[in-house]
């Protein structure tokens, strides 16, 4: 028997299955390389993965620093104007109203407020008494 090898030339039937043989060697040598350029492309995504974490995490680190040496200076700022108390129970005031929107669960209020409060439900238990004697 006489088969066609590339070219049209005639072969034997040996030589047709030395031909299929080599060319079924190219194709799996074909496939190695690919499964290893796979896995070298699976290792770049790892990395590249892993260095979007880090410079994420890095971005955030640097955002929670701003924010940090802000509140310092903010701090260091009053600090230098010596607020009065009036201003220190004002800021208590409006850190309340913040703590009272219905989000917080647990509210510290500090004992200079806590006077202030009693104070401000003694003028309210007055206007209401006065209210209800009239």
């Amino acid at each position: 028997l006489h088969i066609l090898k590339s070219g049209y030339a005639p072969c034997t039937v040996a030589e047709g299955e030395i031909l299929a043989y080599l060319d079924l060697t190219s194709v799996m040598s074909a496939m190695n390389d690919l499964q290893t350029e796979l896995e070298e492309l699976d290792s770049d995504i790892a990395d590249a993965a892993k260095e979007t974490a880090i410079r994420e995490a890095q971005g955030e680190a640097e955002a929670i620093l701003s924010i940090q040496t802000a509140t310092a200076e903010g701090i260091r700022r009053l600090n230098e104007v010596a607020p009065g108390s009036s201003v220190v129970a004002l800021k208590g005031f409006e850190a309340l109203e913040k703590l009272a929107d219905g989000k917080a669960t647990k509210i510290i209020i500090p004992s200079e407020l806590q006077g202030l409060a009693g104070l401000a439900t003694s003028v309210k238990e007055l206007i209401v008494d006065e209210k209800q004697d009239k």
